[in-house]
């Protein structure tokens, strides 16, 4: 049987992940608020 004390002991994250990790959270991702923010200040504009 496996040892899932044991196992997890010898865990270590991959590096490659931990760089995607900061990469993502590094970004200025545009979300929805941003989007429907500029949709309005359009909208407001062509009146």
């Amino acid at each position: 049987m496996i040892n899932f004390e044991e196992e997890l002991k010898n865990f270590k994250p991959s590096l490659e992940v931990e760089e995607v990790e900061d990469a993502i959270y590094d970004r200025d991702l545009t979300d929805m608020t941003d989007i429907m923010q500029e949709i309005i200040k359009e909208a407001r504009q062509q009146r």
